[in-house]
């Protein structure tokens, strides 16, 4: 009776040749080059689009554009990736998408071809972030939902520190020539790729990982053809709300050199800062997640609430504060927002949550660039008071969470 269980077991061992946290480490390498590529540009959007006209509006609704792309369409690669179960394929795609969007940024000229590649840079996160993380959340069943992510949302920072000071380098080097400073990223980007292919040959179907740990403790099904249950989109209404009330980098940025707070050049070192915080406060809340569960997420709203608060004053040390704290939120956002999710759906639906989770929050982050750019514009104290409303709700939704899971 038990022989078919053990050879599954044995075959399983077999088609992963690396062990879950060699793996979650070599995926985090993979995140940390890219991330070399797309946050070294996203550091710098918004200045750019200032150099091409763009108004302040402008970038708060590209940018917010973007990250709704980014969210938004994954309500299609999420479903597509249950479906197919091509998981290494679509990651692959979003990957190169978005390797080869950026380079072309820096030689765009108007402003409407970088607003259009600016959102294609997203639209590649779209198709591969459903897959990426399903396949991450696989090997996390075996080394801890919080501290996988948390690892490999800190080596995405690694990438996020070192993108955004080179690019700062070249930009001091080269007078504010954004061409050079977007085309030496295209070498990270090209290594994204080759790592990719390898990782796959190495470790072709890494729900073994989870299946493993499933069989061992006995656990339900996968429940691929089941609802998802009620808690996730409670969940998904709280990450909804408090990412309405969350700036972007590029309205931030904006404010930064519009007022001549900072200079173009040292946008990126601010940014680099930014993403180190970032690790560590998703290390910190990756950790605290393992032990206490989804209670730690209402430092989110507090974070969100203070970004706002402190970035847009027009002192320099408290608006460099406030791009830090914007730092510590999306560590959150990045890392133990998608542990939740993982522990919340059962692996038969996962990327098709991820990828209805995302588009809740797409339609939140076009929201809240809007909000943010046109408030920004309106009146700063408004922008504040909208802000802390909209996260005091969240604040709400999250009891709702911890009720339910009483």
């Amino acid at each position: 009776m038990d022989q078919p269980v053990s050879d599954e077991r044995e075959a399983d061992r077999a088609s992963v040749r690396m062990g879950p946290w060699r793996f979650v480490v070599w995926f985090g390498t993979v995140s940390l080059l890219a991330d070399f590529v797309y946050e070294g540009a996203r550091s710098i959007t918004g200045p750019l689009l200032a150099s091409l006209g763009a108004s302040a509006l402008v970038v708060g609704v590209v940018t917010g554009a973007g990250e709704a792309a980014a969210l938004a369409l994954r309500l299609v690669s999420g479903p597509l990736a249950d479906r197919t179960r091509r998981f290494w394929g679509l990651a692959i795609a979003g990957y190169a998408l978005t390797v080869v969007s950026v380079p072309l940024l820096g030689v765009a000229g108007v402003l409407w071809a970088a607003c259009a590649l600016v959102i294609a840079e997203r639209v590649g996160k779209a198709v591969r972030s459903p897959a990426k993380d399903t396949l991450l959340s696989h090997a996390t069943a075996a080394t801890g939902r919080g501290r996988g992510f948390a690892v490999h949302e800190a080596m995405d920072q690694i990438g996020a520190l070192v993108g955004p000071l080179l690019v700062a380098g070249v930009l001091a080097l080269t007078g504010n020539d954004y061409g050079p400073a977007l085309g030496v990223l295209a070498v990270p980007g090209i290594a994204v790729l080759l790592l990719l292919f390898w990782l796959r040959a190495r470790v072709p179907d890494p729900e073994a990982y989870e299946r493993e740990v499933t069989a061992a403790a006995a656990t339900t099904p996968d429940g691929r053809d089941g609802r998802l249950p009620r808690e996730f989109w409670t969940y998904a209404a709280f990450t909804a709300a408090t990412t309405t009330g969350f700036a972007t980098f590029g309205v931030l940025s904006y404010h930064l050199v519009q007022r001549h707070l900072l200079s173009a050049a040292w946008v990126p070192v601010l940014y680099a800062a930014a993403m180190a915080v970032d690790a560590v406060a998703a290390l910190a809340t990756g950790w605290l997640y393992d032990r206490v569960g989804p209670r730690v997420l209402i430092a989110l709203p507090v974070l969100t609430a203070g970004v706002v608060a402190l970035a847009f004053t027009d002192t320099v040390a408290v608006a460099a504060a406030g791009s830090l704290v914007w730092g510590a939120a999306m560590g959150i956002q990045e890392s133990t927002l998608r542990a939740t999710v993982a522990d919340l759906v059962p692996t038969g639906r996962r990327a098709t949550a991820y990828g209805l989770f995302a588009g809740v929050v797409g339609a939140a982050s076009l929201a809240g660039g809007a909000l943010t750019g046109g408030l920004y514009g309106y009146s700063i104290p408004v922008l504040i008071t909208v802000v802390v409303a909209i996260q005091a709700l969240a604040v709400v939704l999250l009891l709702v969470i911890r009720t339910d899971r009483r």
